[in-house]
């Protein structure tokens, strides 16, 4: 009764939905994560919903991420999610998926909760998708 949570208003196979994960993943033409600063990045990397995973590198120095970058789709399922659509079993998938880097500590907290993530959260609403999938590091 406490968590932060909302069910859905419609049946999942009338659901948009979209990816976001916290695993450092993006694109290979687009800015790596800092890693210079100890207490993260607080920014996010915007990627197109039809990537290829082969175009995805992953920028976190906090975890070992030798089996992600041999298979992307450990930590953005964006195969599996196209397979769902496949299958029929949701709507449809949002024209965008979000990754940020998931270790992020002192003053760039107040970043990622004032500015970044509500920038995202604005982003999924304005590309109207019902569900976001998590996949967290």
């Amino acid at each position: 009764d406490t968590s932060p949570f909302t069910p859905l208003s419609k049946p999942l196979d009338h659901c948009r939905v979209a990816l976001v994960t916290t695993c450092g993943v993006h694109s290979k033409d687009q800015k790596p994560f800092d890693m210079s600063d100890k207490n993260g990045d607080s920014s996010y990397r915007e990627l197109p919903a039809g990537i290829d995973p082969r175009q995805l590198t992953i920028t976190h120095d906090y975890y070992d991420h030798a089996d992600a970058l041999a298979d992307p789709n450990l930590v953005l399922p964006i195969e599996p999610l196209r397979q769902l659509l496949h299958e029929r079993a949701i709507g449809s998938v949002g024209p965008r998926f979000f990754s940020f880097m998931g270790h992020i500590q002192s003053k760039h907290l107040e970043t990622l909760t004032r500015v970044t993530a509500p920038e995202v959260a604005a982003a999924l609403k304005m590309d109207e998708v019902d569900a976001a999938f998590l996949t967290p590091t």
